[in-house]
């Protein structure tokens, strides 16, 4: 039987099952952050709990503590793991395509492809991927050699919620000149009786998603363990993907004050890009093999004052191996073998109106890059960096103001001192008035300015690039059932990195013109301004139908006092989803988006991003006892096999179906 065979007869069974309904669960239990909120005036809390769950009422990534989602003057997008669910994700990237303001690129968008992340200030013409800072538990996931993070490696099963700040965040993360992707896991059980799941999902392509968790509590001991495999033979042009993926966390009370928690994972994507049969004879494909451990310490010394410190160690080791498909013979392979060691230490103090955090950070990162094939070389490069952070957040009345500073130090840049100043006022139960200013960097890559690349030459000359970025946003209920948000922001950039070709040292023993024989070299060389805005709007239900939809536009021009920025584009996405969710016993939803990337083609790359991509996915529960539910979902992925891909080499896939079961206990 075919995919799409198996497919039609799986929806016709689909919606043949009877319905089982399903209560919603109690929140475990409220922290002092979210009591917080909820002491608002009932009519706020009504209003915002009409768009929000009770947990998504705060958030930790603005200020590394929680704090009220009011009070929050950034721009912040929130995705719970319950969404995730919904849309059927298999990778972190998916998820986050769907985030207005995000500009997400894939490698062909298949099963488990590449991604590059782009956040609405920072599209600049070379790798802005790098620009994002992504965190998980903790830990930094962007490469150090190259600047940026693959989050094919980070498992979305394991995931609670994703905070994502569009803007610089330098005052309480570093070198995040785009902004920050904090992706917070599931937390260990709390309760003697284990919790878990298993799921498996079958599409094209020989598409298959197998994953299992389990959660609760030995004794005082909490556990959390996830495992999962993904497997593809590739949707499009023979593009496969394989994974493992394993991740567990334990959380033990010291005394009745202090707790100790342990996280540690392990992710093992490889993939093919494409391949190209004889007469061009040519595979690529990609790995990105990552291990992580981490170690948390906090403790209530007293009433107002809490202390967090956390130590942890990263791994990665990305590779990228050209060869010729027929024969396996090398053409070229670039494999970097990168280790870190971190920690941090934060004090909370609270006291009447005052919320302050202090902090410090510090690290040591090394990268091993080793290159074969068209030429021989290994580059070994490290970075040790320190900083030192302090923020408060100031609640008078309905108004709150959130000042924060970080200076910054690495043995490549030297220092940078990151200032910031936050404002929201609350001026009825329903409306937020949001503004902010910030100072934001990042620090270049250290196969730019120590490593080296395929025939790019080091210069340890490079400076930061730097940003200064102010935002303004209302956010409103209007009537009882609508939703809406408005930012406005202007940036304006120095120091733009970008690549000059043949401009580097002459390759030794070569022999030919410059554009033969001379590295690219990567400088400092040219400065921006950005301005945009993004809406957002969503509804109540209404009759168990509820619409989101999403438009963010950034207009990039040449900054006027710097003759070097030639760089202009405009860009921009829309985003819209209609749901229909039958309290829990039958959920579809119908996505569609769109990205305007307003690329020059120059290198016959022969992009194409005329259409939008519209994909649905639907899930029925079959079956529900106390503690166990059983349910089955359909998906069908670019249903009306639109065009968005910016290299034609990758392009994306054509309409695709899968379908899958998941239980619960």
């Amino acid at each position: 039987m075919s995919v799409r065979a198996f497919c039609i007869c799986f929806l016709l069974f689909f919606l043949s099952v009877p319905a089982i309904c399903i209560s919603a669960e109690e929140p475990a239990g409220l922290e002092e952050t979210k009591r917080a909120v909820l002491a608002q005036s009932k009519e706020a809390v009504e209003d915002l709990l009409m768009f929000w769950e009770e947990k998504d009422l705060f958030v930790q990534t603005a200020t590394r503590h929680n704090k009220a989602v009011s009070q929050v003057a950034e721009n912040i997008t929130i995705i719970s793991a319950k969404e995730i669910e919904d849309m059927n994700a298999h990778t972190t990237a998916e998820v986050l395509n769907r985030v207005t303001g995000l500009f997400v690129d894939f490698g062909g968008q298949d099963f488990g492809s590449i991604s590059f992340l782009h956040i609405q200030s920072s599209i600049h013409p070379s790798f802005p991927e790098r620009h994002v800072l992504v965190l998980l538990d903790g830990v930094e996931w962007n490469l150090l050699n190259g600047g940026a993070a693959e989050t094919n490696s980070i498992p979305v099963g394991i995931i609670s919620r994703i905070e994502a700040i569009k803007g610089p965040a330098s005052s309480s993360w570093g070198s995040s000149l785009g902004g920050v992707i904090n992706i917070i896991t599931k937390n260990a059980g709390d309760k003697a009786r284990p919790a878990g799941g298993l799921s498996a999902s079958y599409g094209e392509g020989e598409s298959q998603d197998y994953r299992a968790d389990l959660s609760g509590k030995a004794g005082p001991l909490g556990y959390y363990f996830f495992a999962g495999r993904q497997i593809s033979d590739g949707l499009r042009n023979n593009r496969a993907f394989d994974n493992y993926s394993l991740y567990a966390k334990l959380r033990m009370p010291v005394s009745k004050s202090v707790n100790l928690g342990v996280t540690a994972g392990y992710s093992d994507p490889h993939l093919t890009s494409f391949e190209f049969p004889p007469p061009v004879d040519y595979t690529s494909r990609l790995f990105f093999r990552t291990f992580f451990v981490t170690a948390n310490l906090d403790a209530v010394l007293s009433p107002e004052l809490s202390l967090d410190v956390s130590l942890r160690t990263f791994s990665q080791k990305p590779g990228v191996l050209n060869d010729v498909l027929t024969t396996g013979d090398m053409i070229f392979h670039n494999i970097a073998d990168e280790r870190t060691t971190a920690g941090s230490a934060k004090l909370v103090w609270k006291s009447g109106s005052n919320a302050i955090v202090l902090g410090v950070d510090a690290g040591h990162g090394r990268s091993d890059q080793t290159l074969e094939g068209m030429f021989n070389a290994a580059a070994h490069s490290g970075v040790d960096k320190w900083a030192i952070f302090a923020n408060d957040t100031i609640s008078l009345g309905k108004l709150s103001i959130t000042p924060g500073i970080r200076y910054d130090y690495n043995n490549i840049t030297g220092s940078f001192t990151s200032p910031s100043l936050g404002v929201t006022y609350r001026m009825a139960g329903r409306t937020i008035l949001r503004a902010s200013v910030a100072r934001g960097f990042t620090v270049p890559p250290l196969g730019w300015t120590s490593g080296g690349g395929y025939y790019l030459d080091p210069n340890p000359d490079i400076k930061s690039e730097s940003v200064w970025s102010y935002q303004a946003g209302i956010e409103s209920g209007i009537g009882e059932y609508v939703w809406m948000k408005a930012t406005a922001f202007y940036d304006d950039m120095k120091d733009g990195i970008v690549k000059e070709l043949f401009a580097g040292h002459w390759i030794p023993g070569c022999i030919g013109t410059d554009s033969d024989c001379r590295y690219d070299l990567m400088r400092n060389n040219g400065s921006i301004r950005r301005h945009g805005a993004e809406l957002e709007a969503e509804t109540a239900p209404f009759h168990n139908f509820s619409l989101k939809a999403g438009l963010a536009y950034v207009k990039t021009t040449p900054h006027p006092d710097d003759a070097n920025s030639t760089f202009g584009r405009s860009t921009y996405e829309y985003n819209v989803g209609l749901k229909y969710d039958n309290a829990g016993k039958f959920t579809a939803e119908l996505f569609g988006h769109y990205v305007w990337w307003d690329l020059n083609d120059p290198l016959g790359n022969l992009p194409k991003y005329n259409s939008f991509v519209w994909d649905f996915n639907a899930r029925k529960k079959i079956f529900k006892s106390e503690n166990r539910v059983a349910e089955i979902f359909l998906t069908g992925h670019n249903i009306f096999n639109g065009s968005q891909y910016t290299l034609s080499v990758v392009k994306n896939p054509g309409r695709w179906i899968e379908a899958g079961v998941r239980y619960s206990f």
